[in-house]
């Protein structure tokens, strides 16, 4: 409405003309009022609320939550036990004077990173023993003065995946031995047999015996070293073979990084895995124990039969 005259006036037509302008006032008024108020602008409030609301509940998004699948092992026919279930840990780093390493991580362990030979699994099979040599075998680690190791036969050593794996021996009598698998027994080495050294034969029975039935089962040991890295030798930028020696888990795979990411490198069965085209060599390198355990480990060049020490091992289980 119009604001009162704060002046006055005697003349009535003043007043007359005064009432005739506050009604034309009042008129324009209530037009206003009933366009803004009116069926489309109603229409286009309701619209407008009903796209914030949409927009509201796209912008929060409730998460859903699952379960997590456990994974399972499957052992092989001759186990003795049920299936367990691998678990992934964290590495504990060690101190050393070697290349760094990058922090271990944790990966969802699964079936597929085990072979044949499970962790709490009891396999049955028979021990035989023979020469040694100096240490040196299939796995291709080199001469050793370790006198407690063995072959695996060649369906369980499972084209070099038993190579490095500790593996608790045990007679009927009750006495039992740990041994380091280096070697390979061939055929006609059945499943479940392990060919020992005579050191370790002697342990579980006489020599004179030379074939005894066991049991075995696989062993993550306590121990203070480390892994180390070898590249096969004729390595180089452009082909390489790469090594884990002195794991205290069997190793699942071995990565090596390229600019497109991780590359898995396929194992051999004497224990090397190979980079054919030369990708990643000399570049970081990724080990995966059969636990799910990954450790990374960078500055390890290109040396061919050199030993290279790292700052990593494997958490015991």
């Amino acid at each position: 409405m119009a604001s009162r005259s704060h002046r006055s006036s005697s003349s009535g037509r003043r007043r007359t003309a005064l009432v005739s302008v506050a009604v034309a006032a009042v008129v324009a008024l209530v037009a206003v009022l009933i366009v803004a108020f009116g069926p489309d602008h109603e229409t286009d409030a309701a619209d407008s609320a009903a796209a914030t609301a949409v927009a509201a509940t796209h912008g929060t998004p409730t998460p859903a939550t699952q379960a997590p699948k456990p994974a399972s092992a499957s052992p092989s026919a001759s186990a003795r036990t049920g299936s367990p279930k691998a678990t992934a840990s964290t590495a504990s780093p060690r101190p050393s004077t070697a290349p760094a390493s990058r922090p271990a991580r944790k990966v969802s362990a699964s079936a597929s990173l085990t072979g044949r030979i499970k962790p709490g699994v009891s396999y049955e099979g028979v021990a035989t023993f023979y020469d040694v040599g100096n240490g040196d075998g299939a796995c291709l680690y080199g001469p050793t003065a370790d006198v407690m190791t063995a072959a695996m036969n060649h369906t369980d050593y499972e084209t070099s995946k038993a190579c490095g794996a500790y593996i608790r021996v045990r007679a009927g009598s009750g006495a039992s031995v740990t041994v380091r698998i280096t070697n390979e027994c061939p055929l006609p080495c059945a499943p479940g047999q392990l060919d020992l050294s005579p050191q370790a034969f002697a342990k579980l029975a006489a020599p004179v015996q030379g074939r005894i039935p066991i049991t075995w089962s696989l062993l993550s040991p306590s121990t203070s070293d480390t892994v180390s890295i070898r590249y096969k030798t004729g390595s180089s930028r452009y082909w390489c073979g790469v090594q884990a020696i002195g794991h205290r888990n069997p190793l699942a795979r071995l990565e090596v990084e390229t600019a497109s990411g991780w590359k898995e490198l396929p194992r051999t069965d004497y224990n090397y895995f190979l980079s054919e085209q030369g990708s990643g060599c000399g570049g970081a390198i990724r080990i995966t124990d059969i636990y799910g355990e990954r450790l990374e480990i960078a500055g390890i060049g290109v040396k061919p039969d050199v030993v290279q020490p790292t700052r990593v091992q494997f958490a015991q289980h």
